[in-house]
């Protein structure tokens, strides 16, 4: 990834949080028939520094541990008009641009098929996806909730990936190039359209 300096995110909790708050990774592997990505939802164990998650038995991916693979997990993003720059009016030297945030994750694949392991990362994952995104007054659903003879069912169907990880690269392209004025319009512009990443830019 072509990275700038002045892009360049390097907290580690800020990297970690992205990574939580986005958990939908794009799994870039390579394989006999060349590059692919998958989409995986993975957890961050941050005490081990490790990427985990599952895939279908019928998907591929699994099959390549041992390999070095690439998750890359993407935050805010959004398109910036040349329009909210202060400094458009001075001289119009100013183009369109996108503004994002993404954290690339590097490490080698691992496959787990140990059924008790796999049973409680998909409950962890489920206890947690369930809390943010239960409906207001819902009862959350959790793995329990389903008969156990299905449950097993579907833990036969799946393989755990791990990815211990050896490189975090965070960058956060969030208009830092500009001036403080220009920032502020970026901001105000993105307020009405992507508060996340209005947020990001605000000097």
């Amino acid at each position: 990834m072509y990275l700038p300096k002045h892009f360049e995110q390097t907290d580690a909790a800020t990297l970690h949080a992205l990574m939580r708050d986005h958990p939908l990774a794009m799994l870039v592997s390579s394989g006999p028939d060349g590059l692919t990505a998958d989409h995986v939802p993975l957890e961050f164990d941050v005490a081990t520094s490790t990427l985990r998650g599952h895939v279908a038995r019928a998907n591929p991916l699994w099959r390549l541990a041992g390999q070095p693979v690439l998750a890359v997990f993407r935050g805010p993003e959004a398109y910036v008009s040349p329009s909210w720059y202060p400094s458009k009016a001075e001289h119009h030297k100013v183009v369109p641009t996108w503004n994002y945030a993404v954290v690339h994750a590097h490490g080698v694949l691992q496959a787990v098929e140990d059924a008790p392991w796999l049973h409680a990362l998909v409950s962890r994952l489920t206890d947690h996806h369930e809390h943010h995104h239960a409906s207001p007054g819902a009862q959350p659903w959790a793995v329990q909730d389903a008969p156990e003879d299905y449950v097993q069912q579907m833990l036969r169907a799946i393989v755990g990936i791990q990815i211990p990880v050896t490189r975090l690269v965070g960058k956060w392209k969030v208009s830092q190039n500009r001036s403080t004025a220009d920032r502020a319009g970026v901001a105000q512009g993105l307020a009405d359209h992507a508060t996340a990443m209005a947020v990001l830019v605000k000097p």
